[in-house]
């Protein structure tokens, strides 16, 4: 086993509801986790597509919104101490002669653990490629979808497009970096927070960064290096010296990877899961949330907490299989009291 690879108890993939909620429930039964997101943050779809829009069937919030809702599940579990590992997706899973699983990423971490747990909604969201001819070439080298180190963006020409919140976060997070800071968008207004479009506007005023009406035309540059960006604007094409660009077009859904693992799936879409455990026909793998199938089910957060409880116990007897698995509750349990630090 490498020295570089990471070891713990279960690796959860996705950080959406149902996947921080099942942290809570691994917790409880004294299990630790790392949590793999392909998004730069916490909350999964609830927070990305719809962070500020009220849900209204969680049990106990008459209305609370999907930020809220992710806000709050982290609070709820921080006394577990998961580990997050954000802005990667897992490439490949590996069955260890120990019976135990190796997960790669595309960031190129390691992780092994006896149990893996499959939260990853209705897939991975993966970014919309712009419809730019040849843009495949340049991908990876100097056009990124999302920022895993900011330094790599020191001292670059970089050109950014799109008008919601991650265009206008990174906009104003790398501005201070780089040589120089182009934001483009098909038109003057955006979908992002208030705020950050005010402190855009203020940049640009003060001659910090520009700001581009028009869309993406053309690219040019030679082994996968850019040089320039070529847009197309109501006054003709323009060309942007770039040599990093940022395009974020919004993410698509897709199963991904998990569609390769050789687990049995529905309408090649989902992933089967039994009712007891819900583990999936490969032993150790489970599949809780929208991404998973079984007779009668309802892709709602709240069945995607019953199935995190469901699972945390079967997970238990793989990890610990000598260790008796006692059910107790938090009203009444001073040892889970004692975990979650109010007593």
């Amino acid at each position: 086993m490498s020295g570089n690879e990471i070891v713990t108890d279960v690796i959860i993939i996705g950080a959406g509801p149902v996947g921080l909620f099942a942290v809570f429930e691994l917790g409880l039964v004294d299990l630790k986790c790392h949590v793999i997101d392909i998004l730069d943050r916490p909350g999964g779809q609830c927070a990305e597509l719809y962070p500020e829009k009220p849900i209204y069937d969680i049990p106990g919030f008459p209305e609370i919104s999907g930020q809220g809702l992710t806000d709050n599940l982290m609070k709820q579990i921080a006394p577990f101490g998961a580990e997050f590992h954000y802005s990667q997706m897992v490439t490949n899973v590996e069955r260890l002669d120990d019976g135990s699983f190796r997960v790669t990423t595309d960031a190129e971490e390691t992780f092994v653990a006896k149990v893996i747990v499959v939260a990853a909604g209705g897939g991975s969201f993966q970014p919309k490629r712009p419809p730019v001819p040849g843009i495949e070439a340049f991908e990876g080298k100097s056009v990124f979808y999302a920022v895993r180190k900011m330094d790599e963006f020191r001292d670059h020409d970089i050109v950014i497009v799109g008008g919601g919140d991650s265009a206008l976060d990174w906009t104003l997070s790398l501005q201070p970096l780089a040589r120089s800071l182009t934001l483009v968008h098909r038109r003057d207004e955006f979908r992002g927070h208030a705020d950050s479009v005010n402190k855009m506007r203020a940049l640009v005023a003060d001659g910090k960064i520009n700001f581009i009406t028009g869309q993406l035309a053309r690219l040019e540059g030679e082994d996968g290096q850019l040089s320039e960006v070529l847009l197309k604007t109501a006054g003709g094409e323009i060309g942007v010296p770039a040599t990093r660009l940022l395009p974020f077009f919004g993410l698509t859904m897709k199963l991904g990877p998990v569609a390769d693992w050789g687990l049995d799936l529905h309408d090649n879409s989902l992933v089967k899961v039994d009712t007891e455990k819900f583990e999936t026909s490969e032993p150790g793998i489970f599949a809780i949330g929208d991404i998973n199938w079984y007779p009668g089910k309802l892709k709602l957060i709240l069945s995607g907490f019953h199935e995190s409880a469901l699972m945390a116990q079967a997970a238990k007897r793989i990890v610990h299989p000598n260790e008796r698995v006692v059910f107790q509750y938090t009203t009444s349990s001073t040892k889970l009291q004692k975990k979650l630090g109010v007593v």
